[in-house]
């Protein structure tokens, strides 16, 4: 066999074994260590349950050291350091969602996500940039971390953060 046959192979096997995983186990086996979880900043609650849904509150890339990796996507900020703060935002959601759930393996599916990008009037791939949030959910929950999904350029943001995201997430009982 091929090398490039072998590394094939073995991206399969691991595809395969991430997906039988839960999301719990995943989280394990991705390294990935969830942030604290903090209070809302002004007058409104950071989730809100009804029925089997459970609506997220936006959230921006907050760093361990409380700021946020602030600038414009297409200007201070390229495509990928917007990725990165749409990963650490959705780390942000995972840490959120665990609080609130008691467990990952409790979200049957992300439902609908809503991503903000603070870029210059001119930046046109805000879909690249929230694919880093994206991207970590299917990398998390499998097929129940796909969802439909809306993303917006804006010419600014809370503390002038490079990204928020809100989301809706479908839970089991």
């Amino acid at each position: 066999m091929t090398r490039k046959l072998i590394i094939l192979l073995l991206l399969h096997l691991y595809i395969q074994l991430a997906s039988a995983q839960d999301a719990e186990s995943r989280l394990i086996a991705l390294k990935l260590v969830l942030p604290p979880v903090t209070s809302p900043v002004a007058s409104y609650v950071s989730s809100v349950r009804t029925g089997n849904l459970l609506y997220i509150s936006g959230k921006g890339p907050k760093k361990i050291d409380g700021t946020y990796i602030v600038g414009k996507v297409g200007g201070s900020l390229n495509i990928e350091q917007g990725q990165e703060a749409a990963r650490l935002s959705g780390m942000i959601i995972l840490a959120e969602l665990k609080q609130q759930l008691g467990s990952l393996n409790r979200v049957n599916r992300i439902v609908k996500v809503l991503g903000m990008v603070n870029a210059t009037p001119d930046f046109e791939d805000h879909p690249k940039v929230i694919n880093g949030f994206s991207d970590l959910m299917i990398e998390v929950f499998g097929d129940k971390g796909k969802h439909a999904r809306s993303a917006v350029g804006v010419t600014s943001l809370p503390f002038g953060m490079a990204v928020e995201i809100e989301i809706i997430v479908e839970v089991i009982d």
